[in-house]
């Protein structure tokens, strides 16, 4: 029979050119993507996970990369046929491969082993969108807001056992929620964890299930949270509060809580970044003689004096009147934008008027 076996350039997904750095590379994304612990059920990935350790095993060594790169899988093995399978614990003197080792050392564990007892796993994040005024982003503010959440069961404290009942260790795992497989390859043997089907990976066996949480020992419950809104918070930024998401599982911790906050628009202010902008209209006779105004600001109103001959569009600064800024560098400013505005509809008397400036202004040039 001819081999079927996929090319092992095409399964990492890589160019023949590829150096040993773009082969690991891509090794470690497909296996990190792929492995069984995080794809429990998963038979596509396993089967990738299964053929990226494969090519990695030929691709990493030079001497059967350069076997391989000449006559295909026939140079590392000519008797090797992917529908006959065979026996190969002969074949090159490997040792016994672990991909659970291989993954810990790759990738730093923490995704639960047959090493570390039950199964642990961390709480998924929850994601809310509150919406907050203007002046509450600028100086800060407090929020309740209520969240539908995991949280471990009050009645069974998160055992998943009715209370007098015995909660047994998983006689098939033996408590490590995972049972080995062995396989035997072109590669050697290879040993992969999978989840054991008898307790579903919880690696005890409940005879009867608490009546709340049907034996999941978690609930959904609606909880109340009062969300701390730091000064100088912008639109679209997102607050990490750490242990307040679904509560984890197998005793693992709870996820966060992410809060994105949008805010509503000023009827007056516009803002950009920790500077506040503000446009206030003046008469022609205001800008030309000068006067004296009072500016709203975020910390209410201030005199200001306009000086004469103030042109359109001038931009005065007041400092220290903006946003604070969120890392504690002290307060921007807000920036006053003049606007003249001219007058409508003009009486006659004051056409008259503007006549008589324009021609003195004629009489000076």
């Amino acid at each position: 029979m001819a081999n079927t076996k996929r090319d092992y350039y095409e399964v990492l997904g890589i160019p023949k050119t590829a150096g040993a750095d773009a082969i690991k590379k891509a090794y470690r994304k497909i296996t990190k993507e792929c492995h069984p612990d995080l794809n429990p059920g998963d038979k596509e990935k396993e089967k990738r996970f299964k053929e990226a350790n494969e090519a990695y095993e030929v691709l990493s060594d030079s001497e059967k990369k350069a076997l391989y790169d000449q006559y295909g899988h026939t140079g590392i093995d000519p008797s090797f046929t992917a529908e006959q399978g065979g026996d190969f614990s002969g074949g090159f003197g490997f040792d016994d491969i672990d991909l659970g080792s291989i993954f810990d050392g790759f990738f730093g564990g923490g995704f639960g082993s047959s090493r570390s007892g039950s199964r642990q796993q961390k709480g998924e994040s929850i994601r809310v969108n509150i919406t907050i005024d203007f002046e509450e982003a600028a100086f800060g503010c407090e929020k309740e807001i209520k969240i539908p959440r995991v949280e471990n069961c009050d009645t069974c404290k998160g055992t998943g056992a009715e209370a007098g009942s015995s909660v047994e260790t998983c006689s098939v795992c033996r408590g490590s929620g995972q049972v080995k497989t062995t396989q035997r390859t072109s590669m050697g043997v290879i040993q992969s964890a999978g989840v054991c089907s008898a307790c579903n990976g919880k690696g005890k066996i409940i005879s009867k299930p608490c009546h709340t949480c049907k034996g999941s020992g978690q609930i959904r419950k609606q909880a109340s949270l009062n969300v701390k809104i730091p000064a100088g918070i912008d639109d679209n930024q997102t607050i990490s509060i750490r242990g307040q998401g679904n509560q984890g599982s197998g005793g693992g911790p709870s996820g966060e809580l992410l809060v994105t906050i949008a805010i509503r628009p000023h009827p007056h202010f516009t803002r950009e970044g920790t500077t506040v902008h503000y446009e206030i209209p003046i008469s022609f006779t205001q800008a030309a003689l000068g006067c004296k105004l009072e500016v709203p600001t975020l910390d209410g109103r201030v005199k200001y004096t306009i000086p004469e001959g103030t042109q359109p569009n001038t931009v005065f600064r007041l400092k220290g009147k903006g946003i604070p800024s969120l890392s504690g560098g002290g307060r921007g400013d807000q920036h006053v934008h003049i606007t003249v505005e001219v007058p409508r509809n003009l009486s006659k008397e004051q056409k008259d008027a503007l006549l008589q400036f324009e021609a003195a202004s004629d009489k000076k040039k």
